[in-house]
């Protein structure tokens, strides 16, 4: 597997004309990559970073300022934030040419992290908790559909009539899954020269869906690896004349694609799980820091939602019988709960099956940080585990709309305890603004059921 780039090796690369391109990105609040490619010559000079429109932060999918937002807005002129490189993540792109990239933190001219900012925000999770001599270590497992279709033609044609890169479902299908190796196998092998190791591709429950699977290790490495994979998906298949969604119900017909997040606690020398004990709990051995976290996870993840589901299309995915967990129950080895806990002895796991494949992590992680940080400070204890089919228990429903889900966590004491007031207003407004924006629009569901009948 191929390392992060230091800043000497990046001269080098420069010097001998492997390299002639800086990509100075940072996630918004969708998780989407933002921000300039530099010359590297430039870069190396002042490799201290560059300036952004701070609107980033507060603009909608279609890059449209939102009003209503404190941090930025017309009457504050929309003023710059700076991106500082975090050089630890500098890498090379392998799928574009003569390109390296390095993941920024948004900051003011001073240094300041912006706080409302996803990476700002998982950061200060993982300062908490380390303060406690505990290193949250997490994968993502990341679904997609993936079509023969390109970008531009789905565009041209509202995104109806796209051809699924498979025509059956494919679940651990070799044969099925060959068909895609020319993608698939590009992404594997992208992600490993740009030292982001991957574990396995695999077909998944959908017609042309996929799961691709990375090596756990930190959070904040973890969440950076997540959003560069969506990001070699994309551009690749885009330049293979393919289009690939991470959306978490793309089809009423097909499964939804999710994105579980693997959570165990460690020593901070990341050489001891810390979740393995001598308690027994069906049929687990495990320790107080595992029931802890687990209890506090689960106590409030009902708060917390929108943090694992942040668009309107989230919501859409937890269906009986679909994979996608209708509750919050957990459960050893059950793929019907919300929780799943897996492995045995260092290798023991929470598995949170809540997520979909939109997730932003920056966020999903710091959640879920914050509220077993909660489980360990105030020592919740988690309900009874489930057993048999979580879809027929009585276990807390999740939340049915993004709406619901902003207001429950904009009134969330907990939530301003954990993150800060001017965190829980400005990402409210946010998703508020977006099932707003949904609530308006008419749908092709709409007018295939009334334009002619009604």
């Amino acid at each position: 597997m191929a390392d992060t780039w230091s800043q000497e090796q990046l001269v080098e690369a420069t010097e001998d004309g492997s390299i002639d391109t800086v990509i100075l990105a940072f996630t918004d609040h969708y998780g989407r990559l933002m921000g300039k490619r530099l010359d590297a010559e430039f870069f190396l000079e002042d490799p201290s970073g560059t300036h952004a429109c701070d609107y980033l932060l507060t603009v909608d999918m279609e890059m449209e300022p939102l009003d209503g937002f404190a941090f930025s807005n017309w009457d504050r002129g929309y003023g710059d934030l700076h991106l500082t490189p975090d050089i630890h993540t500098l890498r090379p792109v392998p799928w574009l040419d003569r390109t390296a990239l390095v993941i920024c933190d948004p900051t003011t001219d001073d240094g300041v992290p912006i706080a409302v900012a996803p990476r700002s925000i998982l950061r200060n999770q993982i300062n908490r908790i380390e303060a406690l001599n505990l290193r949250a270590m997490v994968a993502s497992e990341l679904e997609y559909f993936l079509y023969r279709t390109s970008y531009r033609d789905a565009a041209k044609t509202s995104y109806q009539e796209l051809e699924p890169a498979g025509w059956y479902i494919e679940d651990y299908h070799l044969l099925q899954g060959a068909r895609t190796e020319d993608l698939n196998g590009a992404f594997r092998r992208y992600l490993n020269e740009m030292a982001v190791p991957v574990e396995s591709t695999k077909g998944e429950f959908g017609r042309g869906q996929h799961e691709l699977n990375i090596r756990w290790c930190e959070a904040l490495e973890m969440a950076d690896r997540h959003v560069l994979l969506k990001q070699c998906v994309k551009e690749v298949a885009d330049q293979k004349g393919a289009a690939a969604t991470f959306m978490a119900k793309p089809h009423d017909s097909e499964a939804g694609s999710s994105s579980h997040l693997h959570l165990s606690l460690w020593s901070t020398d990341e050489t001891v799980n810390l979740f393995p004990g001598t308690a027994e709990i069906a049929g687990l051995e495990v320790s107080d820091i595992f029931r802890h976290f687990l209890g506090g996870w689960l106590s409030h993840l009902h708060e917390l939602m929108p943090c694992f589901a942040p668009t309107v299309n989230s919501y859409k995915r937890y269906q009986s019988q679909s994979w996608a967990p209708t509750g919050g129950a957990w459960s050893p080895d059950n793929r019907t709960a919300g929780f799943r806990i897996v492995g045995e002895g260092q290798s023991l796991r929470i598995e949170c099956r809540v997520p979909g494949a939109d997730v932003n992590p920056y966020l999903a992680y710091a959640a879920a940080i914050a509220a077993g940080l909660d489980g360990l400070e105030t020592k919740i204890e988690p309900p009874p585990p489930l057993e048999g089919d979580a879809y027929k228990s009585d276990a807390q429903s999740l939340p049915t709309s993004l709406r619901e889900a902003a207001n429950v966590f904009g009134s969330s004491s907990f939530a301003r305890q954990a993150f800060g007031s001017e965190m829980v207003d400005h990402y409210v407004h946010f998703w508020l603004s977006e099932s707003t924006a949904f609530k308006s629009a008419v749908t092709d569901w709409e007018r295939k059921r009334y334009f002619e009948q009604i």
